[in-house]
């Protein structure tokens, strides 16, 4: 996942350090100055602001004290709950705070040699599929002598407000961080693959067996190192509004435990192995917390024994963390962002995935013909005219998990701009051997399409059975133009690339050899009544589809004489008056048995109905040698060009 980062706006940390201390001056960085323009676009903040280095807020100011916690953040005036949130996971997890935070012992402030220190610090971000180093200045933005923006509980503590300042400086200023979304911080802080979850939409609180299976994905997600936030949906009157039960409106948690909880005392609760699902969370400000069930001070502690309390960590103070059960989370609460963090490694003892990355961009062309922005479905005349990205599924079932995401917007804003695209993807199963790009989708099996929305990033996860696939990454409305990363993860490798080819190419021997002159597609569906083969009263049939010295052939469906295929293969066809042959092969340890085969002679015509064609055996009387039948559908396009 991590790599060497770029430095961004070429500022390179440790030759601005090493200028700096050879000069014997603190650094002042040219690129986010301190002035106003690194303050605000619109909203001054309430007050004078004076911009200082934390020498002049603390007497012994200190990167870190006692370690990195989630309890040292507590939110600024900016209303970045979101961003403070992710803050709160990211210093959960050493593995990436490390990363973020690089050199972070040499950038501590060492009192025994302080003519070292030079008011630079230096912080890695995973920005659009690649780490970048953010240098900052130490001064910060003060009112009264106060911190206004993100800061810890201890006064002396400058980490997570060093870290906001290099984020702010990613965003153009400081007021382009209010209101954003806590699972695009997590993924700008870890390369993550993000799931947005409507607790709301999907109803989990009214159906237990999905809630069951939620809360086994998300403590699944959460013992491998993932990172969840969640949050209540708000009017705009309603932002940041105290609820009656300490739940505020509009306002980011970062979930930090999911637990099966052991119910009793002593030896009885050891032997009768009774847990109930909880869920613990932080509020950003640092107070201000649930008082239902299982809150700090709620008598449904008294269920749980001593020793399984302390594991837990019980505090009864207002330190803005809390538990609840998960069923009331359910209910309370509107939104989650599960942000995976995606195994790639060849040694581990957890899941492994394979994955592959594709840069893109929706553009506007002067022929429309080559336009890659057609919009959703919905756009039928535009929308094959979107990038197109093939992938196989070569397991039985595979889980594939495909996320798209647009680049942050947040940096637009002080011009007036940075909304997000309305953005989704739709994946078709397409013929086993296609390398061109598609120029028909009524053909074409639409199997999943994720949901269209204005978010930085759109994901889905689904099962697909073995086959090949084509993924269409799209804004919703034809001719908006935009850049993209899709990210597409199997179990084994999918060989996902992009189809970027119409046609077959003409080539110096084409008009030798003749060129394709028709388009045919075959789809076989089933087979029926087909001779039995195996003594054991069964067979293990597969079907091969050939043109044209081209052939397709299918999975191999066990000990059954009436398999159903999903196969299918495209032919780019020279001689149209030359036959297709669909076969029916028993697979055998020892030698493949023939079963039988439809012989398609001549030109084909299009069949959009299925239909049902008998098989015959090779060198067999038709009329009276019939092993069975297949169903085939049969499309041909004389077309080749571009729809």
């Amino acid at each position: 996942m991590f790599s060497s980062a770029t430095a961004y706006k070429n500022q390179h940390y440790s030759e601005l350090k090493s200028a700096c201390i050879k000069d014997k001056k603190l650094f002042e960085d040219p690129e986010f100055p301190a002035t106003n323009s690194s303050l605000y676009f619109r909203r001054a903040p309430p007050g004078v602001v004076r911009w200082k280095r934390p020498g002049e807020i603390s007497g012994s100011p200190r990167l870190f004290v006692e370690g990195i916690s989630a309890h040292d953040l507590n939110q600024g005036i900016v209303g970045n709950c979101w961003f403070v949130a992710a803050c709160s996971c990211l210093a959960l997890k050493p593995n990436l705070w490390k990363k973020v935070i690089p050199d972070w012992k040499e950038q501590e402030w060492d009192p025994k040699h302080p003519e070292n220190y030079a008011g630079i610090f230096h912080f890695q971000f995973w920005i659009f599929g690649e780490w970048i180093d953010v240098v900052v200045d130490d001064r910060l933005p003060t009112i009264n002598g106060e911190l206004i923006y993100c800061h810890s509980k201890d006064n002396n503590e400058f980490w997570s407000a060093l870290l906001e300042k290099a984020y702010a400086k990613l965003s153009a200023c400081y007021e382009s961080l209010e209101g954003g979304n806590t699972g695009d911080a997590v993924v700008d802080f870890s390369g993550a693959v993000a799931e947005a979850i409507s607790l709301e939409k999907e109803a989990y609180y009214k159906d237990q067996k999905k809630q069951d299976q939620l809360f086994e994905d998300l403590l699944k997600v959460y013992d491998r190192g993932g990172i969840i936030s969640c949050s209540i949906k708000a009017d705009p009157h309603e932002i940041e509004m105290k609820l009656r039960n300490g739940l505020v409106k509009g306002h980011a948690y970062s979930v930090t435990a999911v637990k099966k909880v052991r119910l009793g005392h002593g030896l009885i609760a050891y032997f009768k192995n009774e847990t109930i699902p909880l869920i613990r969370m932080r509020n950003p400000w640092g107070k201000t917390e649930w008082n239902g069930p299982w809150s700090d001070t709620s008598e449904e502690w008294s269920k749980v024994g001593d020793t399984e309390r302390g594991n837990l960590g019980i505090t009864v103070e207002d330190d803005g963390e809390f538990w609840m059960s998960f069923a009331d989370w359910c209910k309370h609460f509107t939104d989650a962002d599960v942000c995976r963090l995606i195994n790639t490694s060849v040694i581990s003892v957890h899941k492994t995935w394979h994955e592959v990355v594709h840069f893109g961009s929706w553009t506007k062309q002067s022929e429309p013909l080559l336009n890659r922005c057609g919009g959703c479905t919905n756009h039928k005349q535009t929308f094959l005219q979107n990038p197109q990205y093939v992938f196989d599924v070569t397991k039985e079932v595979d889980e594939v998990l495909i996320s798209l995401q647009q680049k942050d917007m947040k940096i637009h804003r002080k011009y007036g701009q940075g909304e997000n695209l309305t953005i989704g993807f739709s994946v078709f199963r397409v013929e086993l051997n296609r390398k061109y790009r598609m120029h028909d989708i009524l053909t074409q099996q639409n199997v999943e399409t994720s949901t269209y929305i204005n978010a930085r990033t759109v994901f889905l996860r689904c099962n697909l059975p073995q086959g090949r696939y084509v993924i269409f990454p799209t804004t919703f409305k034809p001719l908006v133009l935009g850049d993209y990363m899709l990210r597409v993860f199997t179990d084994v490798d999918s060989d996902c690339r992009e189809l970027t080819v119409d046609k077959p190419r003409v080539r110096c021997w084409s008009s030798f050899l003749g060129y394709p002159q028709v388009v045919t597609h075959v789809y076989v569906h089933n087979a029926e009544g087909l001779e039995n083969q195996d003594s054991s009263g069964g067979a293990d049939p597969y079907v091969i589809i050939s043109c044209e010295g081209c052939s397709v052939r299918s999975t191999i469906k066990p000990d059954t004489l009436q398999p159903q295929f999903t196969t299918s293969g495209v032919f780019y066809r020279k001689k149209p008056r030359k036959p297709i042959y669909v076969e029916v092969w028993n697979s055998n340890a020892v030698k493949d048995q023939f079963m039988g085969q439809v012989v398609l002679s001549g030109s084909v015509k299009d069949s959009t109905e299925p239909q049902r064609l008998k098989l015959r055996k090779q060198g067999r009387q038709m009329a009276d040698e019939m092993p069975g039948t297949i169903t085939l559908r049969i499309v041909t396009s004389t077309q080749l060009t571009a729809i």
